[in-house]
């Protein structure tokens, strides 16, 4: 199979999987990939649920094997499924040597998913070369484990970083190798707010993923003036700026910083949307 997309080329369609879904996991019958406008709005609206319990969801992660029989144990089916990832995917693609480092490298990468990544503080946090922090972060991106934001870049925005982010695709994996055992000392914790945005990321990411796209245009926005914007969406020549917070009780002030983007004569800078906890489409 090594070289199959050369010689298929032009005759398929390939898709990059991931895990569940809510919508999958809802049964919606609706496949669009996200971008927050009033005609996407009112067509998602018509297949809309309430979700109850969106911590339990987050906590218990995408596995197919997870959603489908509730009885399964959480803590042993991610025990296994790091063992054989490491076990067998990583072999595959890498000489990891050192399982335990390996299994170190993925505990400190979830611990700062929905942050910059900082390979020197990986790296001097296991005890590895900056060159194989490297090498190691690019074989979880490569296997579909974690996805690099990058910053959106314009000539007008001179102070922006050139800094990626990190974000884990599963919730599930990244409690688990996080420890957090229970959906409620999840909710409740430290890292509530930075698990939430990484559920929000991967929910939009996966609707990309599942229409098609492999490679959208999403980005992010931070300045040396720690000035940031948590999500990008550029479609065509607009652009559509999101703040995510685990609130329930959105304000306007939360999204101040998207007026960083209204001098940007090239492009069409649209209404931002704060996606949060509130219930209803407010504003």
């Amino acid at each position: 199979m090594e070289h199959v997309s050369e010689s298929l080329a032009g005759r398929i369609a390939i898709f990059q999987l991931q895990g569940l879904s809510l919508r999958e996991i809802f049964k919606a019958e609706f496949n669009k990939c996200f971008i927050p406008n009033e005609e996407y709005f009112s067509e998602r609206e018509k297949s809309l649920s309430v979700c109850e319990d969106i911590w339990s969801y987050i906590h218990r992660g995408y596995m197919p094997k997870l959603n489908i029989n509730e009885d399964i144990d959480w803590n042993i089916y991610y025990q296994s499924y790091v063992q054989t990832y490491i076990e067998r995917d990583v072999r595959q693609i890498t000489k990891v040597g050192d399982e335990k480092t390996f299994m170190d490298f993925m505990i400190s990468i979830a611990s700062r998913s929905g942050e910059l990544l900082n390979y020197n503080a990986i790296a001097k946090d296991i005890g590895v070369s900056l060159d194989t922090v490297k090498r190691w972060t690019s074989i979880l991106e490569t296997s579909g484990i974690i996805y690099l934001l990058y910053p959106y870049s314009n000539n007008h925005l001179k102070r922006a970083i050139k800094t990626p982010k990190v974000y884990f695709m599963d919730t599930g994996l990244l409690c688990y190798l996080t420890r957090w055992l229970t959906k409620e000392t999840l909710q409740f914790g430290a890292a509530a707010g930075n698990v939430f945005e990484t559920f929000v990321i991967s929910e939009i990411i996966k609707s990309y993923y599942n229409a098609g796209i492999s490679k959208p245009s999403l980005y992010f926005y931070r300045d040396r003036d720690q000035k940031e914007i948590d999500l990008i969406i550029e479609h065509g020549k607009d652009l559509y700026p999101i703040e995510i917070k685990m609130t329930g009780k959105p304000e306007a002030k939360m999204a101040k910083n998207f007026s960083i983007l209204k001098n940007l004569s090239n492009m069409n800078v649209k209404a931002g949307v704060i996606l949060c906890q509130y219930d209803k489409k407010y504003g």
